[in-house]
Protein backbone atom coordinates (compact mmCIF):
# COMPACT_ATOMS: atom_id res chain seq x y z
CA UNK A 1 0.00 0.00 0.00
CA UNK A 2 1.26 3.53 -1.02
CA UNK A 3 0.27 6.08 1.10
CA UNK A 4 0.96 10.32 0.11
CA UNK A 5 2.33 11.89 3.62
CA UNK A 6 2.21 15.75 4.05
CA UNK A 7 5.88 16.18 5.80
CA UNK A 8 6.76 20.14 7.22
CA UNK A 9 10.64 20.50 6.48
CA UNK A 10 12.59 20.97 9.12
CA UNK A 11 14.07 24.50 7.58
CA UNK A 12 10.95 26.15 6.01
CA UNK A 13 7.56 26.49 7.08
CA UNK A 14 6.35 24.66 3.49
CA UNK A 15 4.75 21.31 3.43
CA UNK A 16 6.35 18.74 1.21
CA UNK A 17 4.52 15.62 0.01
CA UNK A 18 6.43 12.12 0.26
CA UNK A 19 5.14 8.91 -1.24
CA UNK A 20 5.34 6.47 1.36
CA UNK A 21 4.85 3.02 1.15
CA UNK A 22 2.94 0.58 4.26
CA UNK A 23 4.83 -2.77 4.36
CA UNK A 24 3.84 -5.41 6.92
CA UNK A 25 5.48 -8.54 7.85
CA UNK A 26 3.32 -11.73 9.67
CA UNK A 27 3.81 -11.89 13.11
CA UNK A 28 2.49 -14.82 15.46
CA UNK A 29 1.27 -12.59 18.25
CA UNK A 30 -0.04 -9.37 16.57
CA UNK A 31 -1.00 -10.82 13.16
CA UNK A 32 0.80 -8.10 11.42
CA UNK A 33 3.72 -5.66 12.24
CA UNK A 34 3.20 -2.37 10.02
CA UNK A 35 6.14 -0.29 8.82
CA UNK A 36 6.62 2.42 6.57
CA UNK A 37 10.01 3.11 4.69
CA UNK A 38 11.22 5.23 7.67
CA UNK A 39 11.04 2.15 9.68
CA UNK A 40 12.16 -0.11 6.85
CA UNK A 41 15.34 1.63 6.70
CA UNK A 42 15.88 0.68 10.38
CA UNK A 43 14.85 -2.33 10.36
CA UNK A 44 17.51 -3.28 7.59
CA UNK A 45 20.27 -1.27 8.93
CA UNK A 46 23.31 -3.61 10.49
CA UNK A 47 22.36 -2.99 14.03
CA UNK A 48 19.00 -3.95 13.77
CA UNK A 49 19.57 -7.11 11.70
CA UNK A 50 22.34 -7.98 14.43
CA UNK A 51 19.06 -8.56 16.82
CA UNK A 52 18.02 -11.69 14.54
CA UNK A 53 20.81 -13.51 16.24
CA UNK A 54 20.18 -12.54 19.60
CA UNK A 55 17.88 -15.19 21.77
CA UNK A 56 15.38 -13.51 23.68
CA UNK A 57 15.52 -15.74 26.60
CA UNK A 58 18.93 -16.96 26.41
CA UNK A 59 19.68 -20.75 27.08
CA UNK A 60 16.47 -21.06 28.02
CA UNK A 61 15.25 -22.64 24.80
CA UNK A 62 17.27 -26.21 26.47
CA UNK A 63 14.27 -26.04 29.49
CA UNK A 64 11.24 -24.64 27.00
CA UNK A 65 12.14 -25.91 23.75
CA UNK A 66 10.04 -23.64 21.85
CA UNK A 67 11.61 -20.17 23.30
CA UNK A 68 14.02 -19.93 20.58
CA UNK A 69 12.78 -16.48 19.91
CA UNK A 70 14.94 -13.44 18.83
CA UNK A 71 15.17 -9.48 19.90
CA UNK A 72 14.56 -8.89 16.37
CA UNK A 73 10.42 -10.24 16.06
CA UNK A 74 10.24 -8.67 20.01
CA UNK A 75 11.51 -5.28 18.91
CA UNK A 76 9.35 -5.10 15.64
CA UNK A 77 6.26 -5.90 18.46
CA UNK A 78 7.06 -3.45 20.48
CA UNK A 79 6.87 -0.87 17.69
CA UNK A 80 3.48 -2.16 16.66
CA UNK A 81 2.02 -1.62 20.25
CA UNK A 82 3.72 1.70 21.41
CA UNK A 83 2.05 2.84 17.47
CA UNK A 84 -1.68 1.67 19.03
CA UNK A 85 -0.56 2.82 21.89
CA UNK A 86 -0.13 6.12 21.27
CA UNK A 87 -2.72 6.23 18.90
CA UNK A 88 -5.14 5.36 21.52
CA UNK A 89 -4.26 8.07 24.09
CA UNK A 90 -3.98 10.62 21.48
CA UNK A 91 -7.08 10.60 20.53
CA UNK A 92 -9.61 13.72 20.91
CA UNK A 93 -12.17 11.72 23.02
CA UNK A 94 -9.39 10.76 25.54
CA UNK A 95 -8.25 14.41 26.76
CA UNK A 96 -9.57 15.71 29.03
CA UNK A 97 -9.41 19.55 30.54
CA UNK A 98 -6.98 18.86 33.12
CA UNK A 99 -4.10 17.42 30.59
CA UNK A 100 -5.13 18.87 27.25
CA UNK A 101 -2.29 21.24 27.52
CA UNK A 102 0.33 18.55 27.40
CA UNK A 103 -0.61 17.36 24.06
CA UNK A 104 2.08 18.76 21.14
CA UNK A 105 -0.11 21.08 18.39
CA UNK A 106 -1.45 18.88 15.91
CA UNK A 107 0.87 19.56 13.42
CA UNK A 108 3.82 17.87 15.40
CA UNK A 109 1.95 14.45 16.31
CA UNK A 110 2.72 12.80 12.95
CA UNK A 111 6.31 13.52 13.99
CA UNK A 112 6.08 12.35 17.60
CA UNK A 113 4.32 9.58 16.56
CA UNK A 114 7.19 8.48 14.47
CA UNK A 115 10.08 9.53 17.11
CA UNK A 116 7.67 6.71 19.43
CA UNK A 117 7.29 3.75 17.05
CA UNK A 118 11.48 4.76 16.17
CA UNK A 119 12.35 5.02 19.87
CA UNK A 120 10.17 1.50 20.41
CA UNK A 121 12.30 -0.11 17.46
CA UNK A 122 15.38 0.39 18.78
CA UNK A 123 15.07 0.38 22.38
CA UNK A 124 17.11 -3.32 22.29
CA UNK A 125 20.21 -2.40 19.54
CA UNK A 126 22.38 -2.92 22.81
CA UNK A 127 21.65 -6.14 24.11
CA UNK A 128 24.50 -8.37 24.55
CA UNK A 129 24.58 -12.07 23.05
CA UNK A 130 22.07 -14.10 24.94
CA UNK A 131 20.26 -10.53 25.82
CA UNK A 132 20.30 -10.72 29.75
CA UNK A 133 22.27 -13.44 30.98
CA UNK A 134 25.03 -12.71 33.29
CA UNK A 135 25.16 -9.02 31.35
CA UNK A 136 25.59 -7.04 35.38
CA UNK A 137 29.06 -9.20 35.00
CA UNK A 138 29.99 -8.94 32.15
CA UNK A 139 30.11 -5.42 31.27
CA UNK A 140 32.45 -2.46 32.74
CA UNK A 141 30.87 -0.75 35.75
CA UNK A 142 28.57 1.83 35.32
CA UNK A 143 27.64 0.34 31.69
CA UNK A 144 24.64 -1.65 30.59
CA UNK A 145 22.69 -2.72 27.51
CA UNK A 146 20.62 0.77 27.44
CA UNK A 147 24.05 2.73 27.68
CA UNK A 148 25.30 0.53 25.03
CA UNK A 149 21.67 1.31 22.80
CA UNK A 150 22.20 5.25 23.93
CA UNK A 151 25.88 4.93 22.45
CA UNK A 152 24.72 2.89 19.08
CA UNK A 153 21.62 5.66 18.39
CA UNK A 154 24.30 8.44 18.76
CA UNK A 155 27.16 6.49 16.16
CA UNK A 156 26.15 3.59 14.03
CA UNK A 157 22.19 4.98 13.43
CA UNK A 158 22.50 8.89 13.86
CA UNK A 159 23.20 9.31 10.01
CA UNK A 160 20.26 6.72 9.11
CA UNK A 161 18.03 8.56 11.80
CA UNK A 162 19.10 11.62 10.24
CA UNK A 163 18.50 10.97 5.92
CA UNK A 164 14.52 10.10 7.37
CA UNK A 165 12.17 12.46 6.13
CA UNK A 166 11.61 14.75 8.49
CA UNK A 167 15.22 13.79 10.21
CA UNK A 168 14.39 12.07 13.31
CA UNK A 169 16.80 13.28 16.27
CA UNK A 170 18.67 10.43 17.87
CA UNK A 171 18.43 12.14 21.51
CA UNK A 172 14.68 12.02 20.88
CA UNK A 173 14.78 8.42 19.79
CA UNK A 174 17.69 7.45 23.37
CA UNK A 175 14.93 9.29 25.58
CA UNK A 176 12.07 7.71 25.04
CA UNK A 177 13.86 3.68 24.47
CA UNK A 178 15.68 4.28 28.01
CA UNK A 179 13.01 6.33 30.14
CA UNK A 180 13.69 9.24 32.79
CA UNK A 181 15.00 6.55 35.61
CA UNK A 182 17.00 4.29 33.76
CA UNK A 183 18.70 7.83 32.45
CA UNK A 184 19.00 9.15 35.72
CA UNK A 185 20.78 6.13 37.11
CA UNK A 186 23.19 6.38 33.76
CA UNK A 187 24.00 9.34 34.83
CA UNK A 188 23.27 10.79 31.60
CA UNK A 189 21.48 14.61 31.96
CA UNK A 190 18.13 14.71 30.22
CA UNK A 191 15.92 16.67 30.50
CA UNK A 192 12.07 15.47 30.20
CA UNK A 193 8.93 17.14 29.38
CA UNK A 194 5.90 16.29 30.68
CA UNK A 195 5.05 14.81 26.78
CA UNK A 196 8.72 13.54 26.89
CA UNK A 197 8.09 11.22 30.05
CA UNK A 198 4.29 10.01 29.09
CA UNK A 199 5.92 8.83 25.65
CA UNK A 200 8.90 6.90 27.20
CA UNK A 201 6.00 5.16 29.66
CA UNK A 202 4.27 4.42 26.52
CA UNK A 203 7.52 1.69 25.64
CA UNK A 204 9.36 1.42 29.36
CA UNK A 205 6.92 2.05 31.60
CA UNK A 206 6.45 -0.18 34.53
CA UNK A 207 2.75 -0.53 34.06
CA UNK A 208 1.71 0.12 30.68
CA UNK A 209 5.40 -0.49 28.73
CA UNK A 210 4.87 -1.83 25.27
CA UNK A 211 8.40 -3.49 25.84
CA UNK A 212 6.77 -5.45 29.17
CA UNK A 213 3.35 -6.24 26.86
CA UNK A 214 5.17 -7.59 24.04
CA UNK A 215 7.62 -9.75 25.95
CA UNK A 216 4.88 -11.47 28.31
CA UNK A 217 2.80 -12.38 25.04
CA UNK A 218 5.26 -13.58 23.06
CA UNK A 219 7.38 -15.55 25.74
CA UNK A 220 4.26 -17.41 26.66
CA UNK A 221 3.40 -18.10 23.30
CA UNK A 222 6.41 -19.27 22.27
CA UNK A 223 7.45 -21.42 25.91
CA UNK A 224 3.70 -22.57 25.54
CA UNK A 225 2.97 -21.30 29.52
CA UNK A 226 -0.27 -19.79 28.50
CA UNK A 227 -0.75 -18.11 32.12
CA UNK A 228 1.79 -15.23 30.73
CA UNK A 229 -1.30 -13.74 28.33
CA UNK A 230 -3.88 -11.23 28.83
CA UNK A 231 -6.23 -8.58 27.21
CA UNK A 232 -3.77 -6.52 25.76
CA UNK A 233 -6.55 -5.27 23.44
CA UNK A 234 -8.90 -4.20 25.87
CA UNK A 235 -6.12 -2.73 27.97
CA UNK A 236 -4.72 -0.73 25.46
CA UNK A 237 -7.92 0.58 24.35
CA UNK A 238 -8.46 2.02 27.83
CA UNK A 239 -5.70 3.92 28.61
CA UNK A 240 -5.61 7.35 28.41
CA UNK A 241 -2.93 10.35 29.51
CA UNK A 242 -4.35 12.35 33.20
CA UNK A 243 -3.17 13.86 36.23
CA UNK A 244 -1.68 11.45 38.79
CA UNK A 245 -4.24 10.34 41.51
CA UNK A 246 -3.85 12.12 44.76
CA UNK A 247 -2.33 10.36 47.34
CA UNK A 248 -2.93 11.98 50.63
CA UNK A 249 -6.24 13.44 51.75
CA UNK A 250 -7.06 17.08 50.25
CA UNK A 251 -4.49 16.54 47.72
CA UNK A 252 -5.70 18.34 44.54
CA UNK A 253 -5.60 17.38 41.15
CA UNK A 254 -4.81 20.11 39.42
CA UNK A 255 -0.86 20.58 39.99
CA UNK A 256 -0.81 16.62 39.60
CA UNK A 257 2.25 15.29 36.92
CA UNK A 258 -0.17 13.92 34.03
CA UNK A 259 0.70 10.46 33.21
CA UNK A 260 -0.29 7.29 31.42
CA UNK A 261 -2.98 5.22 33.42
CA UNK A 262 -6.46 3.45 32.69
CA UNK A 263 -10.03 3.74 32.58
CA UNK A 264 -12.41 1.88 35.26
CA UNK A 265 -13.28 -0.78 32.62
CA UNK A 266 -9.90 -1.67 31.67
CA UNK A 267 -8.75 -2.25 35.79
CA UNK A 268 -9.12 -6.06 35.11
CA UNK A 269 -7.18 -6.36 32.12
CA UNK A 270 -3.94 -4.77 33.83
CA UNK A 271 -4.71 -6.35 37.22
CA UNK A 272 -4.05 -9.69 34.52
CA UNK A 273 -1.13 -8.24 33.08
CA UNK A 274 0.38 -7.53 36.46
CA UNK A 275 -0.13 -11.04 37.04
CA UNK A 276 0.88 -12.54 33.94
CA UNK A 277 4.43 -11.15 34.89
CA UNK A 278 4.32 -13.07 38.24
CA UNK A 279 3.50 -16.01 37.00
CA UNK A 280 6.39 -15.96 33.73
CA UNK A 281 8.76 -14.74 36.51
CA UNK A 282 8.27 -18.02 38.84
CA UNK A 283 7.63 -20.34 36.08
CA UNK A 284 10.07 -19.06 33.21
CA UNK A 285 12.54 -16.33 34.02
CA UNK A 286 13.37 -17.82 37.03
CA UNK A 287 12.57 -21.46 36.55
CA UNK A 288 15.59 -23.45 38.64
CA UNK A 289 16.89 -25.04 35.11
CA UNK A 290 17.30 -21.78 33.60
CA UNK A 291 18.83 -19.75 36.32
CA UNK A 292 21.53 -22.90 36.47
CA UNK A 293 22.12 -22.46 32.51
CA UNK A 294 22.67 -18.83 33.03
CA UNK A 295 25.89 -19.58 35.68
CA UNK A 296 27.56 -21.68 33.32
CA UNK A 297 27.00 -19.40 29.93
CA UNK A 298 28.17 -16.66 32.93
CA UNK A 299 31.41 -18.89 33.27
CA UNK A 300 31.93 -19.71 30.24
CA UNK A 301 31.91 -15.87 28.70
CA UNK A 302 34.22 -15.06 31.85
CA UNK A 303 36.99 -17.50 30.76
CA UNK A 304 36.47 -17.06 27.07
CA UNK A 305 36.11 -13.21 26.82
CA UNK A 306 39.13 -10.88 26.84
CA UNK A 307 39.82 -9.67 30.06
CA UNK A 308 36.48 -11.84 31.51
CA UNK A 309 34.44 -8.50 29.97
CA UNK A 310 32.43 -7.63 26.94
CA UNK A 311 33.57 -4.39 24.86
CA UNK A 312 30.95 -1.33 25.86
CA UNK A 313 32.21 0.53 22.80
CA UNK A 314 29.12 0.52 19.78
CA UNK A 315 31.23 -1.08 16.89
CA UNK A 316 32.73 -4.09 19.04
CA UNK A 317 29.60 -4.81 20.05
CA UNK A 318 27.93 -5.32 17.12
CA UNK A 319 30.55 -7.67 15.86
CA UNK A 320 29.08 -10.46 18.18
CA UNK A 321 26.17 -12.06 18.56
CA UNK A 322 24.84 -15.49 19.80
CA UNK A 323 26.55 -17.44 16.56
CA UNK A 324 29.92 -16.61 17.45
CA UNK A 325 29.12 -17.53 21.58
CA UNK A 326 27.34 -20.62 20.84
CA UNK A 327 30.16 -21.63 17.81
CA UNK A 328 32.93 -21.01 20.75
CA UNK A 329 31.23 -23.40 23.45
CA UNK A 330 30.90 -26.17 20.68
CA UNK A 331 34.86 -26.22 20.04
CA UNK A 332 35.19 -25.60 23.31
CA UNK A 333 33.48 -28.38 24.57
CA UNK A 334 35.68 -30.67 22.57
CA UNK A 335 38.59 -29.49 23.52
CA UNK A 336 39.70 -30.07 27.69
CA UNK A 337 42.41 -27.07 27.49
CA UNK A 338 40.16 -24.49 25.68
CA UNK A 339 39.32 -21.52 27.81
CA UNK A 340 35.93 -22.46 29.56
CA UNK A 341 35.93 -25.87 28.77
CA UNK A 342 34.32 -27.04 31.80
CA UNK A 343 31.40 -24.45 31.94
CA UNK A 344 31.04 -25.15 27.76
CA UNK A 345 31.19 -29.05 28.27
CA UNK A 346 28.08 -28.74 30.53
CA UNK A 347 26.01 -26.85 28.54
CA UNK A 348 26.43 -28.89 25.92
CA UNK A 349 25.91 -32.24 27.91
CA UNK A 350 22.85 -30.85 29.42
CA UNK A 351 25.00 -31.56 32.77
CA UNK A 352 23.73 -28.69 34.31
CA UNK A 353 23.56 -27.99 38.05
CA UNK A 354 20.51 -29.22 39.79
CA UNK A 355 18.61 -27.98 42.88
CA UNK A 356 19.79 -28.89 46.35
CA UNK A 357 18.14 -26.83 48.62
CA UNK A 358 14.13 -24.61 48.22
CA UNK A 359 14.06 -21.89 50.16
CA UNK A 360 11.04 -22.61 52.56
CA UNK A 361 8.51 -20.35 54.08
CA UNK A 362 10.41 -19.50 57.11
CA UNK A 363 13.97 -18.33 54.96
CA UNK A 364 14.53 -15.01 54.10
CA UNK A 365 16.64 -14.29 50.96
CA UNK A 366 19.54 -14.19 53.16
CA UNK A 367 19.03 -17.14 54.53
CA UNK A 368 19.25 -18.97 51.26
CA UNK A 369 22.20 -16.91 50.14
CA UNK A 370 23.87 -17.42 53.62
CA UNK A 371 23.27 -21.36 53.41
CA UNK A 372 25.10 -20.91 49.61
CA UNK A 373 27.60 -19.20 50.86
CA UNK A 374 28.36 -21.42 53.72
CA UNK A 375 28.00 -24.95 50.82
CA UNK A 376 30.22 -23.24 48.40
CA UNK A 377 33.01 -22.94 51.37
CA UNK A 378 32.38 -26.61 51.96
CA UNK A 379 32.25 -28.23 48.85
CA UNK A 380 33.66 -26.03 46.15
CA UNK A 381 32.40 -22.32 44.43
CA UNK A 382 32.50 -24.16 41.38
CA UNK A 383 30.31 -26.67 42.29
CA UNK A 384 27.46 -24.39 43.98
CA UNK A 385 25.15 -21.25 43.08
CA UNK A 386 22.34 -19.68 44.72
CA UNK A 387 20.34 -19.22 42.53
CA UNK A 388 17.26 -16.44 43.05
CA UNK A 389 14.92 -13.59 41.17
CA UNK A 390 16.30 -10.01 41.64
CA UNK A 391 13.92 -7.81 43.76
CA UNK A 392 11.43 -6.88 41.50
CA UNK A 393 10.43 -4.06 44.15
CA UNK A 394 6.30 -2.89 44.47
CA UNK A 395 3.52 -2.98 41.75
CA UNK A 396 3.16 0.25 39.89
CA UNK A 397 0.77 2.11 40.88
CA UNK A 398 -0.81 4.09 38.23
CA UNK A 399 -4.30 6.34 38.19
CA UNK A 400 -7.92 5.10 37.18
CA UNK A 401 -10.22 7.05 35.05
CA UNK A 402 -13.08 6.68 37.57
CA UNK A 403 -17.00 6.73 36.19
CA UNK A 404 -17.04 10.32 37.71
CA UNK A 405 -14.28 11.64 36.38
CA UNK A 406 -11.34 11.33 38.82
CA UNK A 407 -8.54 9.95 38.81
CA UNK A 408 -8.01 7.08 42.04
CA UNK A 409 -5.37 4.93 42.55
CA UNK A 410 -4.92 1.76 41.33
CA UNK A 411 -3.74 0.35 44.45
CA UNK A 412 -6.70 2.16 46.56
CA UNK A 413 -9.08 0.16 43.79
CA UNK A 414 -7.31 -3.53 43.76
CA UNK A 415 -6.22 -6.00 45.86
CA UNK A 416 -4.03 -7.66 43.72
CA UNK A 417 -1.72 -4.15 43.22
CA UNK A 418 -1.41 -4.10 46.53
CA UNK A 419 -1.22 -7.58 47.99
CA UNK A 420 0.55 -9.31 44.95
CA UNK A 421 3.50 -11.42 46.37
CA UNK A 422 7.11 -11.56 45.03
CA UNK A 423 8.40 -14.80 43.83
CA UNK A 424 9.24 -17.20 47.27
CA UNK A 425 11.76 -18.96 45.10
CA UNK A 426 14.70 -19.70 45.36
CA UNK A 427 17.83 -22.04 45.48
CA UNK A 428 20.95 -23.51 46.14
CA UNK A 429 22.17 -25.45 42.77
CA UNK A 430 25.01 -28.12 43.06
CA UNK A 431 26.74 -30.12 40.82
CA UNK A 432 25.27 -33.27 40.63
CA UNK A 433 27.87 -35.86 42.01
CA UNK A 434 27.51 -33.72 45.53
CA UNK A 435 24.10 -32.83 45.24
CA UNK A 436 22.81 -35.29 47.58
CA UNK A 437 25.39 -35.25 49.80
CA UNK A 438 25.27 -31.43 50.12
CA UNK A 439 21.08 -31.87 50.73
CA UNK A 440 21.51 -33.60 53.70
CA UNK A 441 24.61 -31.52 55.19
CA UNK A 442 22.26 -28.38 54.47
CA UNK A 443 19.27 -30.39 56.59
CA UNK A 444 21.82 -31.08 59.04
CA UNK A 445 23.65 -27.71 59.19
CA UNK A 446 21.15 -25.60 59.09
CA UNK A 447 20.37 -24.02 62.42
CA UNK A 448 24.02 -23.68 62.66
CA UNK A 449 24.83 -21.99 59.75
CA UNK A 450 22.14 -19.52 60.08
CA UNK A 451 23.15 -18.70 63.51
CA UNK A 452 26.43 -18.27 62.83
CA UNK A 453 25.65 -16.10 59.87
CA UNK A 454 23.57 -13.72 62.17
CA UNK A 455 26.11 -13.35 64.33
CA UNK A 456 28.80 -12.50 61.56
CA UNK A 457 25.88 -9.62 60.08
CA UNK A 458 25.38 -8.39 63.62
CA UNK A 459 29.02 -7.98 64.10
CA UNK A 460 29.31 -5.84 61.13
CA UNK A 461 26.68 -3.51 62.00
CA UNK A 462 28.50 -3.12 65.44
CA UNK A 463 31.46 -2.25 63.67
CA UNK A 464 29.72 0.05 61.55
CA UNK A 465 28.00 1.78 64.08
CA UNK A 466 31.55 2.22 65.79
CA UNK A 467 33.06 3.77 62.67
Amino acid sequence: MTVLLARRHSGSGTLRFVSKRIHEVRDPVHVFVHFDDDERAVIDSVPFQRLRNIHQLALTYLVYPGASHKRFEHSLGVMELAGRIYDTVTRDDKRSDAVRDVFPSAKDHGYWRTVVRMAALCHDLGHLPFSHAAEDALLPDGVDHERITWDILHSDMATILADLVPPVRPDLVGKLALGPRKAEKLGLRLEFDPWEAILAEIIVGDAFGADRMDYLLRDSLHTGATYGRFDHHRLIDTLRIMPSAPREEGEGEGLAEPTLGCERGGLQSAEALLLARYFMFSQVYYHPTRLAYNEHLKDFLVEWLPDGRFAADPSAHLARDDSDVLCAIKLAARSPSAPGHRAARRIVSRDHFKVAYVRSPDDSSDDVRALADAAAERFSPELVRHGASPSRGAAPDFPVFDRDGRSVSALGLSDVFGKLPTSPDEYVLADRSIRPELARWISREREQILEEALDAQTEEIDEEVTT
